[in-house]
């Protein structure tokens, strides 16, 4: 695996890409960079969404989507029975081949994975989740999505040395083998984690972390997360999980990660070379060796912090 530091654009890197499902994200460059970069030698792994797809499939099939906000006002998509099919659908039968297919179209040898093959991404399904309706806070309870407890990062580790490119999107498997829906930020993140990647690059339809959410001008050139509990004062809407991916990431011992705009040209170089938002932990309250964290061995250990885009 590679070694830590801070590497150079020049020197060959393990990167995780995460390519945000909006569909202001210009996901065909986004290959283009990719492919480049492989041909250049570095070892890239591409984990996506697609909200845009799976709103446009659920609404041609008619299955109604609804979503959750919490108690601190961030919305996440509810993954009822129906829409757990959709999203499967839209991820792994629209998304994933359209993204397959441009890395062969540009000589890369990609290979489309869930996280349900070879039991890649292992969840807990959640048993409940709070939500606001109608003013009271409720537990919703039918929501089939899953808290990551674990990746089998041996299976990325073999495609990569045998030089292939890893596309990996929902859903994952829960603890009885049964599929989820898993947010593919913290998909990105636990595979950067696991892989000591060098960097691990959250793709998105901004410019970076803003100041104000308002003004596209405004983009942190870096942000500061907190090791535990809300992300912070910019972590608003979608940017919730983003952060909180970014900071289990760098528990997990990644390098350096950086949010940067997925909807122009040559996106991910430009991240590389120091675009976008790079995300840091706040310094721990007491001097001492960093250990990595282990993931929580009951859901009821970790406290729920849903985002705009779960997929």
């Amino acid at each position: 695996m590679s070694v830590k530091g801070e590497p150079t654009m020049g020197e060959p890197q393990l990167v995780v890409v995460k390519c945000g499902g909006n569909s202001d994200v210009n996901a065909a460059a986004i290959c283009a960079d990719v492919a480049g970069l492989v041909k250049d030698g570095h070892r890239l792994v591409v984990v996506h969404g697609g909200s845009a797809e799976i709103d446009r499939l659920a609404d041609e099939l008619d299955v109604p989507q609804r979503r959750l906000v919490s108690p601190d006002g961030v919305s996440a998509r509810h993954t009822d029975e129906a829409t757990l099919e959709v999203v499967t659908l839209a991820l792994a039968g629209s998304v994933k081949p359209k993204l397959v297919s441009e890395l062969l179209g540009r000589g890369i040898p990609a290979v489309g994975l869930t996280g349900l093959d070879g039991g890649l991404v292992l969840t807990r399904r959640k048993k409940g989740q709070k939500a606001v309706v109608d003013g009271r806070t409720v537990v919703v309870r039918d929501d089939h999505s899953g808290r990551i407890e674990s990746v089998r990062g041996e299976l990325i580790a073999t495609l990569l040395s045998h030089g292939y490119v890893p596309v990996v999107s929902p859903p994952a498997s829960d603890e009885h083998g049964e599929p989820v829906n898993a947010d593919a930020d913290r998909i990105a993140a636990a595979l950067a984690a696991e892989l000591d990647a060098d960097r691990l690059v959250l793709l998105t339809g901004a410019p970076g972390v803003l100041a104000d959410p308002d003004d596209a001008d405004s983009v942190l050139p870096d942000c500061a997360v907190e090791r535990a509990g809300a992300p912070g004062e910019f972590a608003r809407g979608g940017m919730a999980l983003k952060l909180v991916a970014a900071r289990e990431a760098l528990l997990g011992g990644v390098g350096q990660v950086t949010v940067a705009d997925g909807r122009g040209e040559g996106a991910v170089g430009e991240a590389l070379r120091g675009a976008g938002t790079e995300v840091r932990l706040t310094p721990p309250p007491e001097a001492g060796p960093e250990t990595r964290p282990t993931l929580p061995q009951h859901p009821d250990q970790e406290k729920e912090l849903p985002g705009k885009d779960r997929e």
